[in-house]
């Protein structure tokens, strides 16, 4: 080969290899691959290439790269290597946005990335000074979580979402909700919804996020429920105190119990999505180790109309559960229960308005029962989201004494 063949194909070998160097990525790499932890100008500069990149690869159709290479490594090193939350929460929100732009395919890989990606996260959090700032980046937290749970249910093989995404979301809320985060801070507490004009005013807060520690653990017992983790559900469930006179006498007007609210809560999301083996399993599981009073005695106050006690959480449910479990011919049973249980507690929880979405659709479900023309759109769009008064004289309304035998015979969980 002559001398002049020769240079020319060192010229085009070194042209080919200029085509194919991306001095971004290079300079990426380089800013990553820094053997001390980045500082905040370096950080933030990591970010921009990193975004530039993300939507340079969509753009380009290379949507490996775009949530992978550049979305999901550039996150794992920022916050694994570098400790940059704050830096990361910007790139994880775009990275939730992309996986949903290019129809990424939500498969068990990507489930172990999100996994890692929470993981690593919360620990760079900790390492965060300033107590303001913890509480935004938890909170940036929570929004990219119910990001990729809406990305999992649109793209993934799980009606409402990935039960991995939903367990995560249901830990991420326990854990804001017993922090500072979440303490008298743009919520309403667990009667919100009660009373007169409550329905309204929660319908129009429904829209904002509610961090008040009620909200946040609604959600999370919504989300472990759609994860099917009951005993995750009672083991927080232990961790609050047992319900008061106050919140036990006829006609309270504070609101229920929180303990047995969340129960209530956790059991009707159950019932609702037809898991009625999880719902028996958290009732049993909480009256053999949490409840402390009388299952009998409690059987017997339900019944009483001279006791001067609210219906109780755990003798509704038990009977909830006997009643669906049997045929439709007992849809006037699950009528009578509902309506001593619905005004004296249902309707002093937090957002009464979902729960009565619920028990329109165990109606639906289970008896044939169909609610109103005007109702029915309102009811979809309750269960869509999930992917999130007095008794008068007292005791119950009046129901066939062979009705009330054959609902208790068997037992419920009693």
């Amino acid at each position: 080969m002559s001398a002049a063949a020769a240079r020319r194909r060192k010229q085009l070998a070194a042209k080919a290899a200029l085509a194919t160097t991306d001095p971004i990525s290079e300079k990426l790499s380089s800013l990553l691959s820094s053997p001390t932890a980045l500082d905040e100008p370096s950080a933030y500069e990591a970010l921009q290439l990193a975004q530039s990149q993300v939507r340079k690869c969509v753009k380009s159709g290379d949507y490996e790269k775009a949530t992978v290479t550049y979305g999901y490594d550039v996150c794992k090193s920022l916050l694994e290597k570098h400790g940059k939350a704050s830096v990361a929460s910007q790139l994880l929100a775009l990275l939730g946005q992309v996986l949903t732009e290019t129809h990424t395919v939500c498969t068990s890989e990507w489930i172990e990335r999100i996994r890692i990606l929470d993981r690593v996260y919360l620990e760079a959090v900790l390492a965060v000074t300033s107590e303001a700032e913890k509480q935004r980046l938890y909170r940036l937290h929570r929004k990219f979580l119910k990001t990729v749970l809406g990305w999992s249910d649109v793209l993934g093989d799980t009606v409402l979402g990935s039960c991995d995404i939903h367990e995560l979301l249901g830990r991420h809320s326990w854990f804001l909700s017993t922090s500072a985060v979440g303490v008298g801070e743009g919520g309403v507490g667990e009667g919100a919804g009660a009373g007169e004009g409550g329905a309204g005013a929660a319908a129009a807060g429904a829209e904002e996020d509610d961090y008040s520690p009620i909200a946040l653990q609604s959600e999370s017992v919504t989300h472990f429920t759609l994860a099917e983790k009951p005993m995750e559900i009672l083991d927080r469930l232990r961790t609050l105190p047992d319900p008061t006179a106050q919140e036990t006498k006829l006609n309270h007007v504070c609101p229920p119990a929180k303990r047995e609210s969340l129960l209530t809560r956790s059991i009707l999301v159950m019932v609702t999505m037809e898991n009625l083996r999880d719902a028996n399993i958290l009732l049993k599981a909480y009256i053999e180790t949490v409840e402390k009073r009388d299952l009998e005695e409690l059987k017997k106050s339900y019944m009483s109309k001279t006791d001067k006690k609210s219906p109780n959480h755990v003798v509704f449910l038990s009977m909830l559960l006997k009643i669906v479990e049997k045929d439709k011919k007992t849809g006037p049973l699950y009528t009578w229960l509902l309506k001593g249980f619905s005004n004296a507690e249902l309707a002093k929880m937090y957002k009464p308005e979902i729960l009565k979405g619920y028990t329109t659709k165990i109606g639906r479900v289970y008896f044939d029962i169909q609610p109103p023309p005007s109702m029915m759109a309102t009811l979809e769009n309750m269960m869509s989201m999930m992917g999130g008064g007095g008794m008068g004289g007292g005791g119950m309304p009046p129901i066939n004494p062979a009705m009330m035998q054959a609902m208790m015979q068997g037992g419920g969980g009693f």
